[in-house]
């Protein structure tokens, strides 16, 4: 049974002994000894992916994604697995002062990194961010690069990721500013499935629906920061 994840931690990540771990990954691994399957395979992919290895029969089932409506018209989505607002990840100091998707939308000199696919891209266009301003990338590791080397002044992302990814590399100089609920409130994600795997997504919603909110689920994603 594959589960298709990105590198992007707390979520999803590589620990120190090489093993795949993240809040997203054990609770996956939770749910598949819950339903008895053996063999968990953590399978490394790209954002943009995600769905369509779901259709091509690549994964079962993939990390926690919003669930939008154009999202849904290609996939299943489980009940909520957390609840997140975006954030923006730029250099430490915060030099251009950013505060928000409005922030970037009103200087035209602001440069702004994206995920291709992700919500945040979206969400910066509503805001009035111009597509002249953006500049995607396939891997979030990609984004935040570009914001070190100067080719980018921030990115968006959602801001338990930029917290994950300062976290594990302290080194970078970067600092997080989260998107504030009066502008843009906190989203769910959810694990992703086929149009086809309706049975699948049953028995999974059947476990979260027991196992999300219980001390034993709280302790599990403590580890990682929530």
């Amino acid at each position: 049974m594959k589960f298709a994840y990105l590198i992007e931690p707390p979520f999803n990540f590589t620990n120190v002994a090489g093993n795949v771990t993240g809040c997203d990954v054990e609770l996956a691994k939770y749910i598949y000894k819950e339903l008895g399957i053996a063999d968990f395979e953590p399978v490394e992919t790209e954002f943009a992916e995600l769905l369509s290895g779901l259709a091509d029969g690549r994964w079962r089932m993939t990390t926690g994604l919003f669930g939008t409506d154009e999202r849904r018209e290609h996939a299943l989505f489980s009940r909520p697995i957390w609840a997140l607002p975006d954030g923006l990840l730029v250099e430490k100091g915060n030099p251009h002062t950013l505060t928000g998707y409005k922030s970037v939308a009103e200087n035209a000199h602001i440069r702004l990194a994206v995920i291709r696919d992700q919500f945040q891209h979206r969400s910066a266009l509503e805001f009035g961010v111009s597509e002249d301003q953006i500049a995607i990338f396939e891997t979030y590791t990609e984004a935040a690069k570009s914001v070190i080397e100067g080719s980018v002044d921030v990115h968006a992302s959602v801001a338990r990721a930029h917290g994950g990814f300062i976290e594990h590399n302290p080194d970078w100089k970067l600092d997080l500013v989260i998107v504030p609920e009066e502008e843009k409130p906190p989203a769910f994600g959810s694990f992703a499935f086929s149009l086809n795997d309706k049975e699948l997504l049953s028995e999974v919603d059947d476990v979260l629906a027991s196992f999300l909110g219980t001390d034993a689920h709280r302790t599990m994603v403590a580890e990682f920061g929530f």
